[in-house]
């Protein structure tokens, strides 16, 4: 791809912004470790130098990418939430989200479970902050779900959520691969591996709820309004 040509003075919020964008573009094309610090650089018209004046280092950097990113990802989920009543329909939207971020984003997703997850310097870091926050909306939906009398209260509340975000994590690396191979980061990957979030939602939520479940409460729909729009668009199609 062709360099940019010498960018103008910026601010240093604009040049972080510029720089984070950079890196995300390149990290995502080539994979972390092949990325060079002065491909970034070259990508948006500075020395290689200018990378390391707000960045210590190309780990920082890949860091401080996916914090971003995280950002991105809270977006609307507080409100979202609110518009859904019943914690199955709740875990529903959550799990239907997550997998939204895994299809729509895959080489992100895939640079966060390779070159992050299990690493010395994740835990403690400001993305594990972000990432304890993000799950902290699944562990709440949980806690509700046992208080309002729809879910057992004699599961740990950890294990469920791994089980949620395992799950995801499992099932969605045959889509992950094939994404990375063809260095699409948005839309569904090329060929026959594809990641159908609606149904794997559903299961998901029904294998997990089938087991937390009490048996005598009634079990709240699983209908959302992203389901809604999803199946209206599909019949418009």
């Amino acid at each position: 791809m062709i360099a940019r040509p010498q960018a103008a003075r910026m601010t240093r919020d604009e040049r972080v912004a510029d720089i984070l964008q950079a890196a995300r573009d390149v990290f995502c094309e080539k994979g972390y470790e092949p990325t060079a610090v002065s491909e970034i650089a070259a990508r948006i018209g500075v020395v290689e130098g200018t990378i390391y004046k707000y960045f210590a280092s190309k780990r920082e950097l890949l860091l401080k990418v996916l914090e971003h990113w995280y950002e991105e990802m809270f977006g609307d989920y507080a409100r979202d939430l609110a518009a859904i009543k019943g914690a199955r329909a709740r875990l529903h939207l959550l799990i239907w989200r997550h997998l939204r971020s895994v299809r729509d984003y895959p080489l992100l997703c895939r640079l966060m479970f390779r070159e992050v997850h299990g690493e010395s310097d994740y835990h403690g870091s400001g993305l594990h902050a972000m990432n304890r926050q993000y799950t902290q909306f699944l562990i709440d939906v949980i806690e509700e779900g046992r208080a309002s009398g729809e879910f057992r209260t004699d599961l740990p509340t950890a294990l469920l959520r791994d089980m949620v975000y395992g799950a995801t994590e499992h099932h969605s690396w045959p889509y992950l691969r094939k994404s990375a191979a063809v260095r699409a980061e948005r839309g569904a990957a090329s060929g026959h591996v594809t990641l159908d979030i609606d149904v794997l939602a559903e299961q998901i939520t029904s294998i997990l709820c089938d087991g937390i479940s009490r048996r005598d409460a009634p079990a709240s729909p699983l209908e959302t309004p992203f389901r809604k729009r999803a199946t209206r668009n599909r019949s418009s199609a």
